[in-house]
């Protein structure tokens, strides 16, 4: 008799105890689609909004297995399958878009009117297996472990499209990076930096801004005090940021304005500490403020993304690998801010190897 895979199963929304580790049927993939054995995968901060059923931008189809940052090998394929092979070592995209409309022609598939997500719409990687159509799969380049495409995914993803696509960055420009600890910004310091960018970054305690200073910043500002957004200008000569790329939210939002200079971009891609923040117009106006939404990103940019980690250009951080079973306390160290970089999960709670 052949056992079901383990998989973490949330029935209802809740703390993170609602996180139940049973065993459920294997999915079985269709025509189009792969079966793929989960060898890492992320914990991130849209898992516990899902999770806790707050405010968000995507609905929730329960029961659900939560988790979208996949990383894996290929078991099998769906009957007349073609464009991916058993034993492929893939990333899993997470996103599911018609493909026709015109902001999926366009590349931008958040936007689709049909978007899903895996892990929020349809079951995700928090678990030993996972479906997902062809099209969805990205090969890793020889000698990138699972754990290093899972933790880089989404978060360089986002953090790309934020600074280039929609943020526009530019050589020898300011930017601001909020939250360095976590995966988007921890993405955005290292890309911005890349980019020729000066960096200035915030943090929330000691030991976070040391390590964002040492992982490239050239400023590190303690978002903890009020009134930081005035240090970044003193840091600046007065100057103020160029761009600011921000997920943090309404907590924060008043700070990253006032470190803004004159014709200023903020782009934002979250709203962990609210979603209700206030701006002063006047302000906005007479400095020429932008402030500019971002969700996601493109294939194109995904591509671009994996290449650079496949030659080593970039390197995510990885905070803790835990196993399944540990999902509950996985969510419960990432609300607490206790993580610098990436949680992992994997199915024997070890980090895995490249090969």
């Amino acid at each position: 008799m052949i056992t079901p895979m383990r998989a973490v199963v949330m029935e209802r929304h809740g703390g993170p105890d609602v996180l139940v580790a049973t065993r459920v049927p294997d999915p079985r993939p269709a025509a189009g689609e792969a079966l793929v054995a989960v060898r890492a995968v992320a914990v991130n901060r849209l898992d516990c909004l899902i999770r806790e059923g707050g405010p968000h931008a995507y609905g929730v189809k329960l029961p659900l297995v939560p988790g979208y940052d996949v990383a894996g090998e290929v078991l099998a394929l769906g009957p007349g399958t073609i464009g991916a092979r058993p034993g492929d070592r893939v990333y899993v995209h997470y996103d599911y878009s018609c493909g026709r409309c015109r902001f999926c022609r366009d590349g931008d598939e958040s936007l689709c009117a049909r978007y899903e997500i895996m892990g929020v719409n349809r079951d995700g990687g928090y678990a030993e297996l996972v479906v997902a159509p062809v099209r969805n799969l990205f090969a890793l380049a020889p000698g990138v472990s699972f754990a290093a495409a899972a933790a880089t995914g989404s978060v360089f993803l986002t953090a790309h499209h934020m600074l280039f696509a929609r943020g526009g960055v530019r050589e020898g420009e300011i930017v601001l990076v909020t939250a360095a600890g976590s995966g988007v910004g921890g993405a955005a310091l290292q890309l911005a930096a890349r980019a020729g960018a000066r960096v200035i970054a915030t943090a929330g305690s000691d030991e976070k801004l040391e390590r964002a200073r040492a992982a490239g910043a050239d400023h590190v500002v303690d978002h903890r005090r009020p009134g930081w957004g005035a240090e970044v200008q003193e840091r600046t000569g007065g100057q103020g940021a160029d761009l600011a790329v921000d997920h943090t939210g309404a907590e924060q939002f008043a700070d990253v304005v006032a470190a803004l200079g004159p014709r200023g971009r903020v782009v934002i891609c979250g709203a962990t500490t609210g979603a209700l923040a206030q701006l002063d117009l006047v302000d906005l106006f007479a400095r020429q403020i932008s402030v500019i939404g971002s969700s996601d990103g493109t294939r194109a940019e995904l591509a671009e993304i994996l290449e650079l980690l496949g030659r080593g250009a970039i390197a995510p951080v990885i905070d803790t690998v835990m196993p399944l079973d540990a999902a509950a306390e996985a969510q419960r160290r990432l609300a607490a801010r206790a993580h610098f970089g990436r949680l992992l999960l994997t199915p024997d709670g070890n980090a895995p190897t490249p090969v």
